[in-house]
């Protein structure tokens, strides 16, 4: 535990690696961990042995000029030079040098999974039995939905591999077996998965054009590791293993390297950590001096509600309600006009001092009811 706040707060380790950089998200709170950089850098600061869980989604080295077909329209296959091959030997060699990396900050009985087409593969798996990596299972990621093959010389992609894998030989690997068991209908979990690739709304913030689907590493992160282990994205992207990770309670460190792709992975995150609950309260006031202790609203002499209708406006009410970046609440509310009221007021309150990550407002209508 004392390894993993040292990642927190950038200190040199005992073994003198380099300096680990200041996150560029960090919260205490719920064990969140963002940086930003070369993912090779990163790793070498992070102290041995600290990591129960890594998925890694490395550059396929796809982008080739070629083309493919996406929501009915061709369009090109490039997703940036992060992605275009230096040939077999050199992407050989990258695959092998993260992948060490990985190895070294993993825990004794820690395990990795890897994504990928067959054009980074097979690579990756020879670099795993390079550096004696125990192979435990193959994965076959179905798309059942995949964009066809425009040139008609290929069987249509729909599927990608991913590699599990233990740190080594001796390593006791997470395995949730009954849990998978009981999430596969009572049955074995086979190894081939059919899942659909993300929805609307898990791109709603950013999206990245290898972005995998919240449903694909959530069940990865619940078959092979614990609530409140550490799970690691050495090529994070927009956030998606990280938002699961949280979901599933587990703490999450992610590297990333495009200040784009972060953005959308905080947004991704602030979007999951955020909750608030807006209670209202109505008073009824009884008018009719006939007062008695009964519901009279349906009977004879009296209007029910659906014989009103909205009259004239008496007053607009606006709430501002702060919420706090470590005590995930709300720390302070006020009624104000506008925005710059509410800042004012909270400035010059008690609770100023606070962290604010957000501030939500509610507009409230009150009307006088008039017959129809």
């Amino acid at each position: 535990m004392a390894k993993i706040g040292k990642i927190a707060t950038g200190l040199v380790t005992e073994n003198a690696r380099p300096v680990l950089p200041a996150p560029v998200f960090h919260d205490p709170l719920h064990h969140i961990n963002i940086f930003q950089g070369n993912c090779l850098e990163i790793l070498a600061a992070i102290p041995d042995g600290v990591v129960d869980l890594i998925f890694a989604d490395p550059p396929y080295f796809l982008s080739n000029d070629g083309i493919t077909c996406q929501a009915g329209k061709m369009v090109t296959v490039n997703k940036g030079d992060w992605d275009r091959s230096r040939g077999v030997e050199v992407n050989h060699e990258f695959n092998r040098a993260w992948l060490a990396a990985c190895q070294r900050v993993l825990k004794p009985d820690g395990s990795i999974w890897v994504s990928g087409t067959s054009h980074v593969i097979h690579s990756v798996g020879f670099a795993m039995q390079q550096l004696g990596f125990k192979l435990l299972n193959d994965i076959s990621w179905v798309k059942p939905n995949p964009p066809p093959n425009l040139s008609c010389r290929y069987f249509t992609h729909a599927t990608e591999t991913i590699i599990w894998a233990a740190k080594n030989k001796r390593s006791r690997h997470t395995f949730n077996y009954r849990l998978m068991k009981d999430v596969n209908g009572g049955k074995q979990m086979k190894s081939v998965w059919p899942i659909l690739p993300p929805t609307r709304p898990e791109k709603r913030f950013g999206k990245h054009p290898a972005q995998k689907p919240t449903a694909l590493l959530d069940r990865i992160i619940r078959a092979s590791s614990d609530e409140d282990q550490v799970v690691l994205d050495p090529f994070m992207g927009c956030g998606t293993t990280t938002v699961a990770a949280i979901r599933a309670m587990r703490r999450a460190i992610g590297i990333e390297l495009d200040g784009q792709f972060i953005s959308t992975t905080l947004s991704r995150i602030t979007d999951e950590l955020v909750f608030v609950s807006v209670a209202a309260m109505a008073l009824q006031i009884d008018l009719d001096p006939n007062h008695r202790s009964m519901d009279r609203s349906m009977g004879s002499g009296t209007r029910a509600m659906d014989t009103l209708k909205p009259g004239r406006l008496l007053r607009t009410e606006r709430s501002f309600y702060f919420i706090g970046t470590f005590r995930r609440e709300v720390v302070f509310s006020v009624v104000a006009d506008d925005i710059e009221e509410a800042m004012r007021k909270f400035s010059a309150s008690t609770q100023s001092g606070l962290e604010v990550l957000l501030v939500v407002k509610t507009e409230t209508e009150i009307y006088l009811a008039q017959a129809k």
